[in-house]
C-alpha cells in the first residue's frame, strides 16, 4: 500500500483524472460518475473510483505544484493506473484568451525543479501522450466546445516576484502557467504511462487589468472541462 494514496492494487481504475484541489475531486466524483467509492482521504488528499458511461475511471486529487503531484503520481502508478488526465486551472498568457477559455497543452516548459531533478538536469521537453491530444480534440469538435492547443508553462512560484517574466514567456509563444504539468507529462515518459492536461483560463496575466473568474464561470467551465476530459481518457 502507497504511503500517501492509501489504497490497494484495483481500487483505483487504469484511467484517472488529477485536479488539483480536493474538493473538485469529490465534486467530479458526486456529479459525473456513478457507483463511486471513495479511495483515498489521507492527508486530505481525496481520491475516488467510479464509471463513466459504463467505463471504469478515477479521480484522484493531487495537491498543488510539482513536489505534491510527483507524489500522487508515483503512487498511482503503484497502483496501476495507466492514464492520467490532470484537469486544472492556468493563468492565460496570450492577450487573446478570455477567462474561462479550454486549453490542452501538447508539452510544458519546466519552470520548475522537480521535473529537472528527474532527468537529472538534462534537457527534456515533458510532453503529453498523442492519443490523449487528438482524442482530447476530437471530442471537443464532437462536444462543439472550442480549445485552444498548445505549450504551457509549469511554474514552481503561484506569487511570481519578476514583473516581466509572463511576458517574456508569453513573447515564447506559450499559452498559459499553471503548476503540475511538466512533473506529469516527465514521469509520463519515465514510467511509461499515457498523460494529458486540459485547463481552464482562470485569469489572464498579460496586457490589461489583472481579472480573476466569478464562481459561476468557473463552476460552468469546470463542467465542460471535467466531460471533455472523462470521453477522453476513457476513449
Amino acid at each position: 500500500m502507497p504511503i500517501h494514496v492509501r489504497a490497494e492494487m484495483g481500487d483505483y481504475a487504469e484511467a484517472c483524472l488529477l485536479p488539483g484541489d480536493p474538493l473538485r475531486a469529490r465534486y467530479i466524483a458526486e456529479t459525473f460518475l456513478e457507483d463511486v467509492v471513495q479511495r483515498n482521504a489521507e492527508r486530505g488528499m481525496l481520491g475516488y473510483t467510479g464509471t463513466f458511461e459504463g467505463s471504469p475511471v478515477s479521480v484522484q486529487s493531487s495537491g498543488m505544484g510539482c513536489p505534491s503531484a510527483a507524489i500522487v503520481i508515483e503512487e498511482l502508478v503503484q497502483l496501476g493506473v495507466k492514464k492520467i488526465m490532470r484537469v486544472g486551472t492556468c493563468g492565460g498568457l496570450q492577450p487573446d484568451l478570455a477567462i474561462g477559455d479550454l486549453l490542452c497543452a501538447v508539452s510544458s516548459a519546466p519552470a520548475d525543479s522537480t521535473a529537472s531533478h528527474y532527468v537529472g538536469g538534462e534537457p527534456h521537453v515533458p510532453t503529453a501522450d498523442f492519443d490523449l491530444v487528438h482524442g482530447a480534440v476530437h471530442h471537443a469538435k464532437k462536444l462543439g466546445k472550442p480549445m485552444r492547443v498548445g505549450p504551457i508553462v509549469s511554474s514552481d512560484i503561484f506569487y511570481q516576484p519578476d514583473p516581466d517574466q509572463a511576458r517574456r514567456w508569453s513573447d515564447r509563444g506559450l499559452l498559459a502557467v499553471e503548476m503540475e504539468a511538466a512533473v506529469l507529462f516527465t514521469l509520463g515518459a519515465l514510467r511509461r504511462i499515457r498523460t494529458g492536461c486540459l485547463l481552464i483560463v482562470s485569469d489572464v496575466i498579460v496586457e490589461g487589468e489583472f481579472v480573476r473568474i466569478s464562481d459561476e464561470e468557473m463552476r460552468r467551465a469546470v463542467d465542460e472541462m471535467t466531460e471533455l476530459a472523462l470521453h477522453a481518457v476513457t476513449a
